[in-house]
């Protein structure tokens, strides 16, 4: 059967793409830089369960330092908000250190299942005061490179007293299970929301108003309030915004809270993002074209459309697995414009410059490495082309260039010499073991047909050796050889 030859590299490019467009997507499944800016363009709203106290200037005018205010500030501000109904409190402030004799009457308003106390990552979640049995979290954000907070944990694996490690939970997380949200205590980094800072300064009460009862009962009933510092002028409390301004740690731990109350940010599984950066780069190399770019800018429309339901795609890595396409495609037309010089564009095999250039480069070593060159010519490809036409010549010429390429060896070259002619560059092959080889070529070319027409193929042989002093008499030489091998079937006329 004729067959066409293979002649793009596509074959070898599409799984190149997709191995590489699946390794791309699991060195880079997260795109910080990209998730920060659709944070920041597209918001989310504080969650309206969330309200906060925040201890501001106003407060700091009024009580001074809050290292030295005595507790009972604190616990009638819990009295106030108990008094209106809310349904979780958390003290984002450190009460640890020196206990004074009033704090112990405040044990049984500091003991309370609907309080959450703050704790230092040193005190591993132990209450701040004895007595004192309101639960406890952890106050801790996951700070990336810059010290920028862009995750919460519900909880974290810090060093207890004793030396052991054990599962904490955070201040967000037990908050947020206080309020009502089904988060299990785990070590799973979960993306914050972006609230804007006017949003959350909106939702914002001041202490000291809530201290001398100046607030709504009705915009407290069965809120979660979250109380801390949220004072401009306070050092060392403040941490870095995505947005790069320096923002209160008490808003970043309300972002934390309200990413949890809502509807979580979540990333599609390893397995998934290598499939569909295999996928987008082999379908680059298969559209070829402009449709690599065009996929570049759809995978950054996905991403941003993904946050819109709350789907974290990388789509900068997914950018990039299209790219690599592009990039391979670039390479096949580099390929092919360099070697189109030098290659038949019917068979796929190389042309007469390719020989040439192959006969210059192997001859000068030829007495270490002998060569050989078997010269091939159709009888009868005329008649074929007459009779069937030029594209049943062209399928003939095909399957002979075909089967050179299987019958040759490791470091042997087939070229298309002319219109009807092959020629086989045979690398190490001596006077010694060239008629054997000859006669292998010949009975596996005997069979060559053109639907009823038998078509002959003569082979000339020759070899390099003390007489032959050049390329072009190794050409003549095989020439020969080939036209006694016609004299000898009885054609010794011109070819058909």
């Amino acid at each position: 059967m004729l067959r066409f030859p293979e002649r793009s590299l596509r074959r070898f490019t599409l799984p190149l793409a997709a191995v590489l467009g699946a390794a791309l997507m699991l060195a880079l499944p997260a795109n910080p830089r990209l998730e920060d800016m659709l944070n920041q363009a597209l918001p989310s709203r504080l969650n309206p369960a969330l309200v906060v106290v925040g201890i501001d200037d106003a407060s700091l005018r009024d009580y001074g330092r809050p290292d030295i205010w005595p507790r009972e500030l604190y616990a009638q501000v819990l009295r106030t908000l108990r008094e209106a109904g809310v349904r979780a409190v958390g003290l984002d402030v450190l009460l640890s250190g020196a206990s004074s004799p009033a704090d112990a009457g405040l044990a049984p308003l500091f003991s309370a299942p609907d309080l959450v106390l703050a704790t230092s990552p040193g005190e591993a979640g132990e209450a701040p005061q004895p007595g004192w049995h309101s639960p406890t979290g952890v106050s801790v954000l996951n700070c990336s490179a810059g010290g920028v907070a862009r995750s919460v944990q519900t909880a974290y694996a810090l060093e207890g007293p004793g030396g052991d490690r054990r599962l904490v939970p955070s201040f967000a997380g037990q908050l947020a299970r206080l309020a009502g949200a089904s988060v299990p205590a785990d070590t799973a980094p979960r993306l914050l929301r972006y609230v804007p800072p006017g949003e959350l300064e909106a939702a914002t009460l001041s202490f000291r108003d809530v201290v001398n009862g100046n607030v709504r009962f009705a915009e407290l009933q069965g809120k979660t309030v979250l109380i801390g510092l949220t004072a401009s002028g306070l050092s060392g409390l403040t941490s870095t915004d995505i947005g790069g301004s320096q923002i209160a740690g008490t808003y970043l731990q309300a972002r934390a809270v309200s990413s949890l109350l809502s509807v979580p940010l979540t990333r599609p599984p390893l397995w998934l993002l290598a499939l569909l950066g295999a996928a987008l780069a082999a379908t680059t190399v298969w559209l070829r074209g402009l449709w690599g770019f065009w996929a570049a800018a759809l995978a950054l429309l996905l991403a941003a459309l993904g946050w819109l339901v709350d789907l974290v795609l990388p789509g900068v890595s997914l950018s990039f697995a299209a790219l690599i396409g592009v990039g391979l495609v670039a390479f096949e037309r580099w390929w092919q414009l360099r070697t189109l010089g030098t290659q038949d564009m019917l068979t796929g095999v190389g042309n007469r410059l390719a020989f040439t250039r192959a006969v210059e480069h192997r001859w000068h070593s030829r007495q270490e490495r002998p060569i050989s060159l078997m010269l091939i010519d159709l009888d009868g490809l005329r008649q074929v082309n007459k009779q069937y036409g030029h594209l049943t010549g062209d399928l003939l010429l095909r399957d002979l260039a075909g089967r050179l390429q299987k019958l040759r060896r490791r470091g042997d070259v087939v070229f298309r010499w002319g219109p009807d002619e092959f020629a086989v560059l045979l690398d190490q092959v001596g006077p010694q073991e060239l008629p054997a080889l000859t006669e292998h070529f010949r009975r596996n070319l005997g069979d060559l047909r053109a639907h009823d027409l038998q078509v002959q193929a003569n082979i000339g042989a020759a070899s390099t050796s003390a007489e032959i002093l050049t390329p072009g008499e190794l050409i003549e030489a095989a020439s020969r050889s080939r036209y006694r091998m016609k004299y000898r079937r009885g054609q010794p006329g011109a070819r058909d």
